[in-house]
């Protein structure tokens, strides 16, 4: 359901980003492109994805959009794979004449983009892919990053691991980049502190039988870390709750694994489980409580952190923009680098060295609501500059 978005939405950024030249009179709609997945585990959500950027576009647009012109989205939906995301990035930039580009774009997919982007003379500001490689010797001029990396969730999970006790894992991740590149920096963590990884399993996106892989996490382990996503995610919850599997452990810890956008879904089979997670609609601040606000009015539910990321990935496009005063890609990628941003997330920098936004990241718990439904509580939550690490010399960003 759609509805009139108040003039006074986000007023203070409003203000702040309403210089003559912002207003200044514009030629046509700044197209906007969205990737989505309608094939597989991922297209569960493709609505979803598509739902948190229409809201974006709406409240940046009723903010009076950027130079005096709005935003116009274009959705394309493409099968899932790298090809077919290149393929719909391209049609995006070549015939639909977008100049930025987000959505879904699993780490794969990003890899597969970034060398790409400077021949389709396009930006993407990634919301979706984790994968550290996009920050080390996959970065780019045209690439930006506003979620949270792989090495953020690790140095999160540093301190929460210390404290459980645990001293030995098994882990199961799925087996494309992200999850691979997760694996790796949770096993060298453990490791170094001393405890052995005794299972890595690595399972193929789609996979709808957990069975073998139930029976190889039964062997004996303190914790257990889960990296599966969306319907990869929910058959594995629903299977190893037929197997008690996560009664065997003292600790279960969810990468991606118990999001909020599944808790319904999984019920009582991820009760307990403490997931990294960047963003709940309760986190401090005006301008995050109005866009929740907004977002609830709109859509009747309750945004997820992907809507937040979602969200964070057009004002700093818009912010970018502005300060360009155009829309032309290398104008908008420099305007961006080291430019402090206005987000929901509050003031944050896009880090000129890698094209990284430096914002916060969490530990969070699933537990019952008082509604019954489950619902996170965040453990602790850290801040951009306290956990991101230094911009690493393999990336080449000029």
């Amino acid at each position: 359901m759609t509805t009139a978005i108040s003039r006074r939405t986000f007023s203070a950024a409003a203000l702040a980003l309403a210089t003559p030249l912002a207003f200044a009179q514009g030629e046509g709609n700044i197209k906007v492109g969205l990737l989505v997945i309608d094939s597989g585990p991922f297209a569960t959500y493709a609505g979803l994805i598509e739902e948190g950027a229409r809201t974006a576009i709406d409240m940046l647009n009723a903010q009076g959009g950027a130079l005096g012109r709005k935003f116009e989205l274009v959705v394309q939906s493409h099968a899932g794979t790298p090809a077919s995301a290149i393929a719909a990035a391209t049609k995006l930039a070549r015939q639909s004449g977008v100049t930025m580009i987000t959505g879904q774009t699993l780490s794969s997919h990003s890899l597969a983009l970034v060398p790409k982007l400077a021949d389709l003379n396009v930006l993407l500001i990634d919301m979706y892919a984790q994968s550290n490689d996009l920050m080390t010797t996959s970065c780019a001029p045209n690439y930006f990053r506003v979620n949270t990396p792989d090495a953020l969730t690790t140095r999160m999970m540093e301190d929460y691991v210390k404290s459980t006790g645990a001293k030995s894992w098994n882990l199961i991740s799925a087996d494309y980049a992200s999850g691979h590149s997760f694996a790796k920096g949770f096993g060298d963590l453990v490791t170094g502190m001393g405890e052995p990884v005794n299972q890595s399993l690595f399972a193929p996106v789609g996979t709808t039988d957990f069975g073998s892989y139930i029976s190889q996490l039964s062997k004996p382990a303190d914790g257990l870390v889960v990296t599966l996503f969306m319907s990869d995610g929910q058959s594995f919850a629903k299977q190893q709750k037929q197997f008690g599997l996560f009664d065997k452990y003292k600790v279960v810890i969810g990468n991606g694994f118990a999001t909020d956008f599944q808790l319904d879904a999984h019920g009582d089979a991820v009760l307990g489980v403490v997931n990294s997670l960047s963003w709940t609609p309760e986190l401090p601040g005006a301008r995050n409580a109005e866009y929740v606000k907004e977002f609830v009015v709109r859509n009747k539910r309750r945004p997820f952190y992907t809507d937040a990321d979602t969200m964070a990935a057009f004002e700093t496009y818009r912010a970018g923009v502005v300060k360009a005063g155009s829309t032309d890609p290398a104008k908008v990628r420099k305007a961006l680098e080291g430019l402090m941003i206005p987000t929901i997330f509050g003031d944050v920098q896009m880090r000129a060295a890698d094209h990284q936004l430096i914002r916060q990241h969490g530990m969070a718990q699933v537990v019952k609501g008082e509604n019954g439904k489950n619902r996170f509580v965040m453990k602790v939550l850290k801040s951009g500059p306290e956990i991101y690490p230094p911009p690493s010399p393999e990336c080449k960003v000029s």
